[in-house]
């Protein structure tokens, strides 16, 4: 684990421009949903570690708000340590299959949904928060935090291992360059740090309801199949708006790729973690 003030953190990509603006693209931000119980079985989770400072040793009974909790995967991490989480899920499908294990989900985009009064311990948002406007996400943050609670956002950012690399990266290139672009699932080198982190971390260093945001990483790892590799390929958004035709081809080359080196790998992941407490009020 490391630990940087915002400030000092390298977020800020050295290649390519970044597209700060993807929460606008709402086809991309509510494509998830069709494949919602995919989604669900494929995705990876997060480590404990990750949780040890969201939550804290006392999660019991913590109240959290899930922002873009999708179909939970975090929620019931953090439910299962004692915490009591409402989700805010913009997608009914991908809500659904939250409801299905237990998770309470109000259905809307969080730029729109109102607390209605209510305060939350943490505001938490795993892999979700670019889909988000970052400075009308962060005004709607402060409004749902209690003084002296934390919004606490991350991403999963892959670190393919040099021989998986170099068997698939030129797939990408041949196939679907515009989905290796700025892909946290593929590690790309022009984008070491998610995009979202950046905008998150302004944000919220100029939201005068919220101290200076703290970055923390955790770096884990998760054994992958060929098979469950592919599945998982086909939930991410950059992979999910290729033509059908395309998007089959370039499965077929990296399963046989995968298949080249084994069959399985050791997927290496950072979890960039971005925070910030939310001041007192006058």
């Amino acid at each position: 684990m490391s630990v940087g003030r915002g400030d000092a953190d390298p977020t800020r990509p050295e290649s390519r421009e970044v597209p700060e603006s993807l929460h606008e693209d709402r086809g991309r931000a509510e494509s998830f949903g069709a494949a919602a119980r995919r989604y669900d079985r494929s995705r990876p989770d997060y480590p404990p570690e990750l949780y040890d400072v969201v939550l804290g040793a006392h999660a019991t009974g913590l109240r959290v708000l899930d922002v873009g909790c999708g179909t939970g995967i975090a929620a019931r991490q953090m439910a299962a340590r004692g915490a009591r989480v409402l989700g805010v899920e913009v997608d009914a499908r991908m809500a659904d299959v939250a409801r299905a294990s237990g998770i309470e989900v109000e259905v809307a985009a969080f730029e729109e949904w109102e607390p209605g009064g209510r305060l939350f311990d943490r505001l938490t948002a795993a892999q979700a928060w670019h889909w988000v406007d970052p400075v009308r996400g962060a005004a709607r943050a402060a409004d749902a935090l209690e003084d002296g609670g934390r919004a606490c956002l991350w991403w999963n950012v892959a670190r393919p291992h040099d021989l998986l690399g170099a068997v698939v990266d030129p797939i990408y290139r041949r196939l679907a360059p515009e989905a290796q672009a700025f892909s946290v699932l593929l590690g790309s080198t022009a984008n070491p740090t998610p995009f979202g982190a950046h905008g998150a971390l302004e944000a919220l260093d100029h939201a005068p309801a919220f101290a200076s945001p703290e970055v923390v990483r955790f770096a884990w790892s998760r054994a992958y199949t060929r098979d469950e590799w592919l599945d998982q390929l086909g939930t991410h958004s950059d992979h999910a708006r290729l033509e059908p035709e395309r998007l089959a081809r370039l499965l077929d080359e990296v399963g046989r790729a995968i298949d080249s080196v084994g069959g399985s790998f050791e997927m290496s992941y950072d979890v960039v973690l971005v925070s910030a407490e939310r001041r007192a009020r006058p």
